[in-house]
């Protein structure tokens, strides 16, 4: 039987008084009603530091972020926890689980078409997630959104429902909500494919694939190398 278990998510557990009320004036999305969602920790500036899934288990929540950014994740968490009687964990007895095909869990909040999530026990580690996400020009992660180097919404945060623009202020909102406001999004995070050899299969690159952050011009996007993943859920903030 196939794993399921994407081995580079790690949970954190957020319990005590009020944890929605601590993370919804931290982060970008709503997290006062349906959840999971997608959403993004923020610098002042409004730059990408984190991106993660946030469930809820009945009144805690858990955050489904990179493993790799776990730690990091939990300090700046705890600073910005100050006095409140919140406990921050990181939570060992579930794992974050991903199908294409079962029919367990919910659909990803960012896209349908990523697939099914799911919280439990783990087991085997599942195979072909990242290839799936790129192939649908869906970033993740410091390493790919640029670790405080790109603006959330030049991640495409909005396309893929990792922005509230009707919730109150979060660390960020000043400049991503001026951003949205006055449609001033002149740059954007691809995924590029590289340029491969006649007849070479796309399963030879891949997980090679490159990234770029492109400038939005009035004729078009320009690219020094490779090909732009352009997915049709990206074509209306290009046109």
């Amino acid at each position: 039987m196939a794993g399921t278990t994407l081995t580079d998510r790690a949970l954190i557990r957020l319990s005590g008084e009020d944890v929605r009320g601590f993370l919804q004036g931290l982060v970008t999305n709503d997290v006062s009603d349906t959840l999971p969602v997608w959403a993004g920790l923020l610098s002042p500036q409004g730059k990408a530091l984190f991106d993660f899934i946030i469930w809820a288990d009945q009144d805690d929540l858990l955050i489904d972020c990179e493993a790799e950014a776990a730690d990091a994740l939990s300090r700046r968490l705890t600073m910005y926890r100050l006095r409140r009687p919140i406990t921050i964990a990181q939570e060992q007895n579930l794992a974050v689980h991903w199908s294409v095909s079962r029919e367990d869990g919910v659909p990803d909040p960012r896209l349908p078409e990523l697939g099914r999530r799911w919280l439990a026990p783990a087991d085997l580690a599942a195979t072909g997630w990242r290839e799936h996400r790129l192939r649908l020009g869906v970033t993740e992660g410091r390493a790919e959104l640029g670790d405080g180097a790109n603006l959330w919404l030049e991640c495409n945060a909005a396309e893929l429902n990792g922005v509230s623009f009707s919730k109150g202020c979060y660390v960020g909102q000043e400049n991503t909500a001026r951003m949205n406001w006055r449609q001033k999004v002149n740059r954007r995070l691809f995924v590029v494919e590289a340029d491969r050899e006649p007849g070479e299969a796309a399963h030879a690159w891949y997980p090679d694939v490159g990234l770029a952050v492109a400038r939005l011009r009035v004729d078009g996007l320009e690219f020094g190398w490779g090909r732009p993943i352009v997915p049709a859920w990206m074509e209306p903030a290009l046109a």
